[in-house]
């Protein structure tokens, strides 16, 4: 994967993921968990490493965004 930019994480909350799976489906999977959450950056494939088992995902989050969970008040858990 590429090197992480400084400005994926020059403020508090920012975040990279970098996400190992066994499978592409179980790595889109686990993004769309964390984009229902949180705002996300789009990801469109996975990656693989010549000679590593599964797939590689990377997305950049932003926890400075209100939580938005069925049934709370908006606010961090």
């Amino acid at each position: 994967m590429e090197a992480i930019n400084d400005v994926h994480v020059s403020e508090p909350g920012l975040i990279v993921v970098d996400v190992a799976a066994a499978d592409d489906e179980t790595a889109f999977a686990f993004h769309a968990a964390l984009a229902a959450r949180w705002a996300t950056t789009s990801v469109e494939r996975t990656t693989r490493d010549a000679g590593q088992a599964g797939v590689r995902l990377r997305c950049y989050l932003d926890l400075r965004q209100p939580l938005n969970l069925p049934g709370s008040r908006g606010g961090a858990w």
